[in-house]
């Protein structure tokens, strides 16, 4: 039986004990913080990122999982399994899959694999949990990677931010652009559509706009089976833990997860944001 290691990026931001417990490497994103560099999610915890960046005037920047780190990670996979899985960000949203394909081509002799999941976050986490599972249960690299292929159209994340500028500024505003200069005292209500930010709608209020996106969901979700939920929040772990209570009771998931947005996530979101990933058979 060939025995398959799965790795994704930080992004992902699944939380260490299910990464443990699935054995899931995982590639750090990397922060750029004026002449500092953190790899995200070993070097900056989020809460030590959210609150710098509440009060450093320096705006942070990031950089793809460098093609070195897949190297390293897909080595060490190497010694251990006989074939690799990578699953990682969208493609719209950073070169983390050409840095993955990079890395690959240094193994010419190996079986390594990689997929854009078009996503990110939790929904991203999910998948790579699936194919940890798969995996566990002796699938093939074949099977495995087509049932990642077939699932991804079947996750999604909606999220709510507290402004727009931290996504205008890094360049990921994508479809939300249109909100611009016409929020006044709204929250937009964001979403990935083919692996870009795009927006659904604004609302009044945080409150009115979180509501919004638990009826959106609940739309996409209904009549699926076995949904599975995540947060993504930015510092804002009262306000997603009240919103995962809600939705795991409204779409009747069958499982529920408490995380966090990465911080090299967070540099586009910024504090405050809240947000659903999901993901159904």
């Amino acid at each position: 039986m060939t025995k398959i290691a799965i790795v994704t990026d930080s992004t992902a931001y699944i939380p260490e004990e299910l990464r443990n417990k699935y054995n899931i490497r995982m590639a750090p994103q990397q922060l750029i913080w004026g002449e500092e560099t953190f790899r995200d999610g070993l070097d900056i915890t989020p809460t030590q990122f959210y609150q710098r960046l509440r009060v450093d005037q320096t705006n942070p920047k990031t950089s793809q999982a460098s093609p070195g780190a897949f190297k390293e990670i897909f080595a060490e996979a190497l010694k251990s399994a006989d074939a690799v899985l990578a699953i990682v960000i969208s493609g719209a949203l950073s070169q983390t899959f050409n840095s993955a394909n990079v890395a690959k081509n240094d193994f010419p002799n190996a079986q390594i694999e990689v997929v854009d999941s078009q996503s990110t976050a939790m929904a991203l986490g999910f998948i790579a949990i699936a194919a940890a599972q798969a995996a566990a249960e002796g699938k093939s690299m074949a099977e495995i990677k087509k049932m990642v292929e077939e699932t991804v159209p079947k996750t999604g994340v909606a999220f709510v931010v507290d402004t727009l500028d931290y996504l205008h500024r890094g360049g990921r505003i994508g479809g939300a652009a249109r909100f611009i200069g016409n929020l006044l005292s709204t929250k937009p209500v964001l979403h990935l559509k083919n692996g870009k930010v795009d927006a659904l709608e604004r609302v009044r209020t945080k409150k009115k706009a979180v509501d919004f996106m638990i009826d959106h969901i609940a739309k996409l979700v209904e009549g699926k089976q076995n949904v599975r939920v995540a947060t993504l929040h930015a510092d804002a772990e009262g306000e997603a833990r009240e919103l995962l209570a809600a939705a795991t009771q409204r779409f009747n998931a069958v499982e529920s997860i408490l995380a966090e947005v990465s911080p090299v996530v967070g540099v586009h979101t910024g504090p405050g944001t809240v947000g659903l990933a999901w993901m159904t058979d």
